[in-house]
């Protein structure tokens, strides 16, 4: 249990200083992009990269101890973005030569992920128009 507990403490660690950065990243980008989501775009991006230098490191060498891999890919990176796990999970299916689940992966994931955005803001004005609240 103490470990459980300790290794959370990376992921934790490394959450914060993923989303402080993610949230640098749109305030450094909002003054030159209005109608494109830069700073989340470069999150995606940044994050991905990063991702991928962890998990070469960490399969080809001994670099990376399992806290910092806890630290850098799950919690700075999953604080960054969480699609640099998408990504780093659809790559494992192309590199196994299952490219039907990656593809039926990034398909479903992409299209569901939307879905479920839309189903959210739908079902909240719903509440907000028919309970009584009136937002915009």
């Amino acid at each position: 249990m103490k470990q459980v507990i300790l290794y959370s403490l990376y992921v934790a660690a490394g959450g914060l200083i993923g989303a402080v950065t993610r949230y640098l990243f749109t305030l450094a980008f909002v003054r030159y992009s209005i109608s494109f989501p830069a700073g989340t775009f470069v999150s995606n991006i940044v994050g991905c990269f990063v991702i991928g230098l962890i998990i070469q490191i960490a399969t080809g060498t001994e670099i990376l101890s399992p806290e910092a891999r806890l630290f850098l890919a799950t919690g700075f990176c999953g604080g960054l973005t969480t699609m640099s796990s998408f990504v780093y999970e659809t790559s494992q299916f192309v590199n196994d030569g299952e490219y039907y689940h990656a593809s039926v992966y990034l398909f479903l994931t992409l299209i569901l992920s939307f879905a479920a955005f839309f189903s959210g803001c739908i079902i909240v004005k719903l509440i907000m128009r028919y309970g009584g609240h009136h937002g915009t």
